[in-house]
């Protein structure tokens, strides 16, 4: 009886912002039942989809109180051998939050239904959704009921800010790239990876995308003549920041003793004996921001050096950036990229496997490509939009 009175509608700023607040901050958010992550939307619930070219943000009502929300996004990717010309339009789910009193009664179910009748309004050709692979309420509601399919495992990969800055390799040069540049590279080496954003232009040109750089050795080829005519050195690197922090923080809300004794302790010795340069623990226990970096490329046989190297570079960026309070720097790269290997990180922060899950909203002429999609193997790359994180 109360499912049926339940009423699902848009999401109105002026009148639900508190309450979807209020939601958020009840249902914990963590890869586990020991440490609990939380999400300060900074009075802005949408954050995290308002940047994407079409966005739709969903909730649930029960006798005037708000019982759950879903968002949903869409845009345009590279999906190989779907036509016209390896381009698909997909949603993106995410954001489904039930309150903890009001679950099991079909609240999420309605959400996800609804959100999947606006993508199909909108002519989507494929639904995806991302979470832990421990998460098995969700696995169970979009793998079970809705008829989603394991598509990829990306590892998610953190790496802490600390206040000591590397030293960059001196044989080796990082310049920053022109949008317009950015672009055009992007493309002709990233254009056929999978999930490659048609808009990349926009993704590149937006407020929070801090820039693109490129690394390379010195002497291998004259900065003005990196991608010009074709031209790129034997071996190169590419990355662009997208600065996260400044749309929504994070916060550790419940940790394990240990982790906050072990926190403190290495706090500590580095405030002791500070010439040893410990890579400090950062306080996660307060809200902070970070930088995601977006569209990681890097050719050749030492381009792993490289990979690194514009790592180093982006986290004294971080660690040098005023007011921001960036403390992590995060990426996620497909599950079997050798990138995993170059990309420093902390395995205690990061999640080896994230799950993504696909279904096809059309039956006609996409079964059979929707079936190559999720069973053939990863490819080397995948390109995760800044702009769904």
């Amino acid at each position: 009886m109360e499912f049926n009175k339940c009423r699902i509608r848009s999401y109105e700023g002026q009148y639900d912002r508190a309450q979807v607040e209020d939601l958020e901050r009840r249902c914990e958010v963590g890869p586990s039942e020991s440490v609990f992550l939380f999400t300060d939307t900074m009075g802005d619930p949408i954050c995290r989809i308002r940047n994407s070219p079409m966005y739709m943000m969903l909730v649930a009502e029960l006798e005037n109180e708000l019982v759950g929300v879903i968002q949903g996004s869409i845009k345009v990717v590279t999906v190989h051998g779907h036509p016209p010309k390896d381009l698909a339009k997909v949603g993106y789910v995410l954001g489904l939050r039930v309150s903890p009193h009001h679950r099991r009664k079909g609240i999420g179910s309605s959400l996800v239904r609804r959100l999947e009748e606006w993508f199909s309004s909108k002519d989507v050709d494929y639904a995806y959704m991302a979470t832990e692979k421990d998460n098995h309420a969700s696995v169970s509601l979009f793998m079970d009921k809705f008829g989603y399919t394991k598509f990829r495992t990306p590892a998610i990969l953190v790496n802490p800010v600390n206040h000591h800055c590397f030293q960059v390799s001196s044989n080796i040069e990082i310049a920053r790239l022109k949008v317009d540049q950015a672009e055009y590279i992007y493309r002709r080496f990233m254009g056929s990876t999978e999930f490659f954003p048609n808009d990349i232009g926009s993704i590149l040109r937006n407020k929070l995308s801090l820039g693109t750089w490129v690394a390379y050795f010195k002497g291998d080829i004259a900065w003005g003549d990196f991608g010009s005519d074709g031209q790129v050195p034997n071996s190169w690197a590419m990355l662009s920041v997208w600065n996260s922090g400044e749309i929504f923080k994070l916060r550790l809300g419940k940790a394990p003793f240990s982790c906050l004794l072990c926190t403190k302790s290495w706090w500590l010795i580095d405030k002791i004996f500070p010439c040893l340069k410990l890579p400090t623990i950062p306080d996660f226990f307060n809200p902070f921001g970070f930088y995601f970096m977006y569209g990681v490329h890097h050719e050749g046989s030492f381009s792993g050096k490289l990979v690194r190297a514009l790592c180093q570079f982006v986290h004294n960026m971080a660690a040098e950036s005023k007011g921001e309070n960036c403390k992590i720097i995060v990426t996620e790269v497909g599950g079997r990229d050798e990138l995993n290997h170059h990309i420093p990180h902390w395995k205690l922060l990061s999640c080896p496997e994230d799950l993504w899950c696909i279904k096809s909203l059309k039956n006609e002429g996409t079964n059979n490509k929707f079936h190559e999609l999720t069973k053939t193997p990863p490819t080397r790359a995948l390109f995760v939009d800044p702009r769904e994180v």
